[in-house]
């Protein structure tokens, strides 16, 4: 990939006019803005990267996009390279993976550049308000040149390296992509006033220090609810939004199905291979859980080896329909872990004992449901296990 990235810098820099003085100057006050933000933010995010265990969205598109836009091919990339050198000390990630990201950034840079271009942007000094409308479609579909760029390059990297990827891990979450979003947007506000403002840009560089600590602060909010091993809900965010779907159901005066899943001999993985196998069993479970659910169901981790789904709107038919899809699918796993030496291994056959309560027939209230759920779980495992049961109707 860093070598056909070779062919994209050097199509961008072929069409590259050589930088006028002006140009130097625009780059100088994104510069200065930049490190401005990272100088002021190096803690916050040197914290923000070591919580982030999958895709990590950096703010720096702030100054990066406005670049690809208002500079030559030959800057914008000169911009990159300055911001990542000084990212290089807050980032502390190997120096290969550090590389790579830093080439996906100036690739997205150079190629948005040169798509930018080719279109004939206007100045935006005598645009007029036909002229307005034109321009901001061009910086529409620059913008998704631009982030196309590193979703290609680095999220296909991903994908390709991952033994069971997720839309998560490779491309990030919704709460990610809208953080992208929002950063080459405010891009675009910098490099107007880059153009017709200048002394303006100080405004941004408050505004990044500012966001920077949003990102952080949704960052921990996100923490609180989310189990650590998994990346799914744990108890607390998992009990919170059931408690609302649940009173949605209420209302509308639709069924809902709780099923708790319960891996069956889960400690033999431990003693056999070690915790850090069974971390992985634990992480490659919970991608199956969420790739067989519906975008609407809740799934959580109980503790344990146990795992929580909601899925609202569902009768019995359907939930015993979405319990046996769930199994099987647990059933067919082959998890890729190491053994207790370090050595590679395979953890496959493993099975699950999977209970079913409904509302209203089991319980009318969540602690109800969880503990006809549980009765169910013991009674599937009692009957030999791998297999799904119906919590009984209470008298």
């Amino acid at each position: 990939m860093e070598a056909l990235s070779v062919a994209g810098f050097a199509a961008a820099f072929a069409h590259s006019p050589l930088p006028t003085g002006s140009d130097w100057l625009e780059f100088a006050i994104l510069a200065a803005g930049a490190t401005a933000h990272m100088q002021l933010t190096r803690r916050q995010e040197e914290r923000r990267r070591n919580r982030t265990k999958t895709v990590l969205i950096d703010l720096t598109a702030v100054w990066v996009f406005p670049a690809t836009l208002v500079l030559p091919a030959t800057l914008a990339v000169l911009l990159v390279v300055v911001i990542r050198i000084q990212r290089w000390f807050a980032a502390r990630r190997p120096a290969h993976n550090f590389i790579y990201s830093s080439l996906a950034h100036g690739l997205a840079a150079a190629l948005a550049n040169l798509c930018y271009t080719a279109m004939g942007p206007q100045d935006w000094i005598t645009l007029t308000a036909t002229g307005s409308l034109r321009e901001f479609g061009l910086i529409l579909i620059t913008a998704l040149v631009y982030e196309g760029v590193q979703v290609l390059y680095v999220g296909g990297i991903l994908a390709l390296g991952s033994p069971s990827p997720t839309v998560r891990t490779v491309l990030g979450s919704k709460a990610d992509n809208l953080l992208e979003a929002i950063t080459t947007g405010l891009g675009a506000v910098t490099a107007v006033l880059v153009v017709t403002m200048p002394p303006a840009v100080i405004v941004m560089a408050v505004v990044t220090v500012v966001f920077n600590r949003l990102a952080e602060l949704d960052q921990l909010q996100d923490a609180v609810v989310t189990d650590p091993k998994t990346g799914l809900l744990n108890m607390r965010g998992w009990t919170e939004s059931a408690e609302r779907a649940l009173n949605r159901v209420r209302r509308s005066g639709n069924a809902l199905a709780v099923l708790m899943v319960d891996l069956d001999h889960f400690k033999q993985i431990n003693d056999t291979f070690g915790h850090p196998a069974g971390d992985d069993v634990l992480a490659a479970v919970a991608n199956a859980l969420s790739s067989v659910t519906r975008p609407a169901d809740l799934v959580g981790r109980f503790g344990g080896e146990e795992f929580l789904l909601l899925l609202p709107n569902a009768d019995a038919a359907a939930a015993e329909l979405a319990a046996e899809r769930v199994r099987t699918t647990i059933a067919a796993l082959r998890i890729p872990t190491t053994d207790k030496r370090g050595a590679q291994a395979t953890i496959s056959g493993r099975t699950a004992s999977i209970g079913i309560a409904m509302f209203p027939r089991h319980a009318d209230d969540l602690d109800g449901l969880l503990q006809a759920a549980d009765t169910a779980v013991y009674d599937a495992k009692e009957a030999g296990r791998n297999r799904i049961s119906f919590a009984p109707v209470p008298h």
